[in-house]
């Protein structure tokens, strides 16, 4: 029999009581330990997590999704193949969890849909890697298609493990629905995608300078490019090279004039390398000092060419450097752009590899950034070089090599974007589509209204193969717009190569070797996670899925997929993807410094999550590629933080955690100690249901038919209870979801567990267990600690469901769900009739009335501390000059006795003219409570040393408050400030304001008392 015993002990003639739907479906592990052990002494949040995973998902699978509920649609960001999760991870499953599940609650017909990405160069580059650690061996050296079962086997190992990190972050995600983008459907959706723009003339191939990365082989978009600013001369370190480089200068040489034995033309440039590659000079035509070079030409001072000096009034500003910029197209896109107004030839001098290809034999097969070095010392021997200053300039990097990007220029697929930008931009301001933060508009605006065009090859070998082939043909001459066919197979391509050549006639084809840009096929995806494409737009199958209810992501990749997703999912479906579109900020430490491996700052969930020694944590630095100075910097930071180490704080401690951050707005400080206190939370959550449980009878009375014998603490706890259900559903529909998270937390915390839990002990401590005052303290508290466990589900899942079904056990409905996941969100309108503020009202002048009389036994123990409160008959006096407030105060003096511990209490229309020392605090103007007070010799002295520390908290509380009324100030705070912060510097005010009245009224009451001395 699965019952409680050590419950039954408490209530011997307690009738037995039929099991719960819920407790008949459980496993047999989880209902052993839920329904047959006692219950812990403390929370341990690996056992209570046991289990709850397998049976969510069970329960998942057996649920039939219905055509008769409103459908709710998100998309998981699918995490890379290359390595373990982190905590920015960790943030987005707790969000969009949090949201699956509040909606799961609500009656939705919830698809959370989950995937892998294939990562094109990331996953390329580690692999790579690993070939060459392990074997020597470069991808080359074994082909491509012995290459790619190595990143296949790649995916095999650390794909299943990130899907296990995403189960133990608790993320309930419909597991049938799973993808890999580069898995047979996305494939083809891949396709037909590149296909369809490609037809509407939106695909297009074009030679035209590309950021090249020389350690990646690949090109990479303008997004892929993340720009170093130098305000002076620099040294950078670069991938591959000894000694760092040296940015943020300008080399100034000479060009001699052609045809003039002595002139010169002087000529700044930041790349002295590229001299070798120069094809013309160009001034303004306007600049009159140098109208009498008009039509004449230079010689190269290493080829003796002569250099045609053009007029370009777009590409020259003459009052920059000397007014003369070096023409070199095939290395720089303006230069590129200056050549084709004026039909000049590009020359090639730097190979894939960034390596200098010259006749000049001094300088062929240099790394450029040598090449740099010799140019500079050579114009030096030459006299040609005049001298090298400070130049502020951005840098161009690689975002995931890190070398220095090369403008390359050669042919490559490009999507054009002009006209899906103006639609994804005027979907934004039509609110078509809703960004929230509202602040990220102007971003997405300004990205949109200056884009260009995306280049969409990748010159690797892992990722979606470009659907296009060349045709050429020995028997007739093809066309250079027909040199490429792109079709969705090869034999495709073979009808229309035929079609082109005409039947009979001998022809080749062959498919680019070159793949395409992983974000191409992550921009896909709200159609092809739903088994896009079909023959229509938007096909029957999936128009209750698309558009997506929302789109959770980082603010971080807006650019990188949120507006690609848009631009594309809209022109392939004739709709926006997403009605709304929700931007978390990113997390970096508690410094406020991004996380970075090199910086030995990461947090990783697992070890937060299950808890990790010091000398694992160290030992992690060891064995990372941190410089030495910042290994020590880091592992010092360690041990000062984590002594121990990390203790286990378990799932619902850190997904709490990063819901309540994000109310910090643009980026969160994550402080592990945060998501300590957290878990000190769960064992408050815990430690309540113990107190409870046996408390509570088993099928107890409904709460309303209890409300004619409820008292005050009742009324209003369940009042608050209503309040804290609609901070909640505003939080959620909002996406302020800190608010929700907030709402639960403080309610149960402060209001539950700090006052009502506290008030009830007198009343269910009674002996006699049935009075009616009695159920009704036992139907409230169980109904607040019902509605607590399903506010906070959606954000601490398993300590919630673990709970919910010990208190649902009790329960013999059969209409009961089997899992709190299933169980209904509390509504607003169902808690709407338990809304009192007159009892509100009431209950904060009695909890006003307690902290008096709380401050003052503090400010007597701390001015005698071996004061004998006993020995003294009437120790406390409530002085009461309004009738009603009396009337209140009487009916609540017992508690207010009880909760303060505070003796006999006597309630008075006007304080009694006692002889002797007396502390005594204002209410209000019509209260005040008065505490007898026996002085010995030391009580000045600790009179004047409390006085002191008073006013030490007085004068920071004052500079807090102007600091905050100084901030909402300004101007542009309520435009620039998000609002949930707002909504806290108000929080801070207010009680920052409530703080300075009660120090100045403490400081008041012992001014008082030292005249009395």
């Amino acid at each position: 029999m699965i019952l409680r015993a050590w419950a039954l002990g408490r209530r011997p003639n307690r009738a037995l009581f039929r099991l719960s739907r819920s407790a008949t479906t459980l496993p047999e592990s989880i209902k052993t330990r839920v329904l047959v052990e006692p219950m812990a002494s403390t929370y341990d949040p690996s056992a209570v997590e046991e289990g709850w995973q397998t049976y969510w998902e069970s329960n998942l699978r057996s649920t039939k999704s219905s055509s008769a509920k409103q459908s709710f649609t998100m998309l998981l960001p699918p995490p890379n193949i290359t390595g373990a999760l982190h905590i920015g991870h960790a943030l987005t499953v707790t969000i969009q969890d949090a949201l699956a599940r509040y909606h799961r609650m609500k009656g939705f017909d919830v698809l959370w849909i989950p995937g892998l990405d294939h990562a094109g160069i990331a996953t390329q580059s580690v692999v790579e890697k690993k070939l060459w650690k392990e074997n020597k061996l470069s991808r080359h050296d074994i082909g491509r298609d012995e290459f790619l079962k190595h990143v296949h086997a790649w995916n095999e190992t650390y794909g299943s493990r990130i899907l296990a990190q995403l189960e133990r972050l608790g993320a309930l995600l419909n597991k049938d629905h799973t993808f890999f983008t580069l898995d047979a459907t996305r494939s083809e959706a891949v396709v037909d995608a590149f296909c369809r723009l490609h037809a509407k003339g939106l695909v297009y191939r074009h030679r035209r300078m590309v950021n090249w990365c020389p350690t990646l082989q690949t090109a990479i978009s303008d997004i892929e490019v993340d720009s170093v600013p130098l305000t002076k001369r620099t040294l950078l370190p670069i991938p591959g090279r000894a000694q760092p480089v040296e940015f943020g200068v300008m080399h100034r040489f000479k060009y001699k004039v052609d045809g003039a034995d002595d002139e010169y033309i002087l000529v700044d440039t930041t790349r002295p390398e590229t001299i070798l590659g120069d094809v013309a000079l160009a001034i303004h035509p306007q600049d009159s000092r140098y109208t009498h070079l008009h039509g004449k030409h230079v010689v190269h001072p290493f080829t003796n060419e002569r250099l045609p000096i053009v007029l370009d009034a777009i590409l020259v500003n003459p009052e920059l450097g000397t007014g003369v910029v070096k023409i070199t197209p095939a290395h720089d896109a303006n230069d590129f752009a200056c050549a084709e107004r004026h039909s000049l030839p590009q020359v090639v001098v730097m190979d894939k590899l960034a390596k200098m290809v010259t006749p000049i034999a001094a300088f062929n097969g240099l790394d450029r950034f040598d090449a740099r070095a010799k140019m500079v010392t050579t114009l030096e021997e030459m006299g040609l070089y005049v001298e090298k200053i400070d130049h502020p300039t951005s840098v161009s990097l690689c975002s995931r090599s890190g070398n220095v990007i090369e403008p390359y220029l050669m042919p490559q697929w490009f999507v054009k974007c002009d006209s899906m930008a103006a639609k994804s931009a005027q979907a934004a301001r039509s609110q078509e589509m809703v960004l929230e933060p509202s602040q990220h508009n102007q971003t997405w605006f300004h990205f949109l209204d200056n884009i260009q065009d995306w280049c969409v090859s990748r010159q690797l070998w892992w990722g979606h193969r470009i659907p296009a082939y060349r045709l050429q043909s020995d028997a007739v001459p093809v066309a250079k717009e027909n040199e490429w066919i792109v079709a969705r197979s090869e034999a495709e391509a073979h009808e229309q190569a035929k079609k082109l050549v005409g039947h009979g006639v001998e022809y080749t084809l062959k498919q680019d070797e070159d793949v395409l840009d992983t974000w191409f096929s992550s921009a896909l995806l709200p159609l092809s996670s739903l088994e896009w494409p079909q023959e229509d737009k938007v096909p029957d199958a999936i128009r209750s899925r698309y558009p997506l209810s929302v789109m959770e992501t980082g603010a971080d990749i807006l650019f990188f997929w949120v507006a690609r997703m848009s631009m594309l999912c809209s022109e392939l479906s004739g709709q926006q993807p997403f009605e709304k579109v929700w931007l978390h900020p990113m997390v970096r430490d508690k410094s406020g410094r991004k996380m970075s491996k090199s910086l030995g700052n990461v947090i990783d969930p697992l070890h937060v999550i299950a808890g990790i020694d010091l000398d694992q944590l160290v030992d992690g630095l060891q064995h990372g590629n941190l410089d030495p100075k910042e290994r020590t910097r880091a592992e010092k930071e360690l041990k000062k933080e984590f002594p121990t180490g990390i203790p286990s704080c378990g799932t619902d401690a850190l997904r709490l955690t990063l819901a309540t951050y994000l109310s910090q707005g643009r980026q969160i400080n994550m402080d592990v100690q945060r998501v300590i206190a957290s878990r000190h939370f769960c064992n408050k959550m815990w430690n309540a249901f113990r107190y409870a449980l046996p408390l509570l009878p088993p099928n107890a009375t409904p709460l309303t038919d209890l409300r004619p014998h409820m008292g005050l603490a009742e009324r209003w706890i369940l009042s608050r209870m209503a309040d804290a259900v609609a901070k909640s559903h505003d939080g959620f529909d909002s996406f302020h979801l800190a608010v929700s998270a907030t709402a639960a937390q403080r309610f149960f915390i402060q209001e539950l567990c700090d006052v009502y839990i506290e008030f009830s002990k007198s009343i269910l401590y009674q002996e006699d267990g049935h009075t009616p005052r009695q159920q009704s303290a036992q139907a409230t508290l169980a109904r607040c600690l019902d509605v607590s466990v399903r506010l906070l589900h959606p954000f601490m899942p398993f300590v919630t469901e673990e709970l919910w079904q010990r208190l649902m056990a009790q329960n013999a409905d059969a209409k009961q769900s089997a899992s709190l996941m299933e169980a209904a969100f509390p509504s607003v309108d169902d808690v709407a009739q338990w809304r009192d503020l007159d009892a509100e009202a009431s209950m904060q002048v009695v909890l006003d009335v307690m902290h008096a009389v709380r401050s003052l036994k503090h400010t007597r123990k701390t001015l005698v501390p071996d004061y004998d409160a006993a020995a003294d008959a009437g120790n406390l006096v409530i002085e009461c000059t309004d009738p009603a407030l009396m009337d209140l105060l009487q009916r609540n003096l017992e508690d207010v006795r009880i909760q303060c511990r505070a003796g006999n209490v006597d309630l008075v229309a006007a304080a009694p003219a006692t002889s002797g020392t007396k502390l005594s605090q204002s209410i209000s103007e019509m209260c005040r409570v008065w505490m007898p007070l026996t002085v010995n010799v030391n009580t000045g002295e600790r009179l004047a040393a409390e006085l002191s520390r008073l006013d030490k908290r007085l004068v920071k509380t004052v500079k807090t408050l102007q600091s905050l009324v100084a901030k909402m100030d300004d101007p542009l705070y309520t435009t620039r400030v998000p609002e949930e912060i707002q909504a806290q510097d108000q929080e801070r005010v207010v009680q920052a304001r409530v703080d300075q009245t009660s120090l100045t009224e403490s400081m008041a009451t012992l001014r008082a008392l030292q005249a009395q001395l």
